[in-house]
């Protein structure tokens, strides 16, 4: 059996009812394992972009490009798994018991990530930080030993860099 490895696809789609559902059908159907997946609308109100991070072998990952390219809302379809003009990002809010003992130490690692402190509370913080996935995982990771009391993560983001000598936007990219 050939190695599962992760894989980031992005897709441009029509902002309309039902192509989420469609998407993640598609997966669920197929029994294709989607680790993580965010969508919103564009610039273009009329088209969203859908980031999706799956975790399968080689063969599989093109047959989930070839069903998802099938679909009639998906305008574009990317895969920026191993794409060094692609910029990805997560973000995660982690709520963290506070005591006495634990601040400073709190404070320091918020401060090296360069992580913030979006709320605090008696007897708890929610630090919200913004990175690779690495990045993300290792303050997590961090965090636990002073009492983590809950997580959200976004999941990956990705879009590609523009060129620096292109004065125009490709809304399809």
């Amino acid at each position: 059996m050939t190695e599962e490895q992760s894989y980031i696809l992005t897709m441009l789609v029509e902002n309309k009812p039902s192509v989420t559902s469609r998407i993640t059908g598609l997966f669920s159907g197929r029994g294709y394992n989607m680790e993580s997946i965010c969508g919103a609308p564009t610039h273009d109100p009329k088209i969203s972009r859908i980031t999706i991070k799956t975790k399968s072998s080689p063969d599989q990952f093109i047959e989930i490009k070839g069903q998802l390219n099938r679909l009639i809302d998906v305008i574009k379809l990317r895969d920026m798994t191993e794409d060094e003009k692609a910029v990805k990002r997560e973000m995660a809010l982690i709520s963290v018991g506070i005591t006495p003992k634990n601040r400073t130490e709190l404070i320091q690692l918020v401060d090296i990530f360069n992580a913030k402190i979006v709320n605090a509370g008696a007897d708890s913080y929610i630090v919200e930080v913004t990175g690779t996935e690495d990045k993300v995982s290792s303050l997590i990771e961090l965090l636990r030993p002073l009492g983590i009391k809950k997580v959200t993560r976004s999941g990956i983001l990705a879009l590609y860099k523009e060129l620096e000598d292109s004065h125009k936007t490709d809304a399809n990219d």
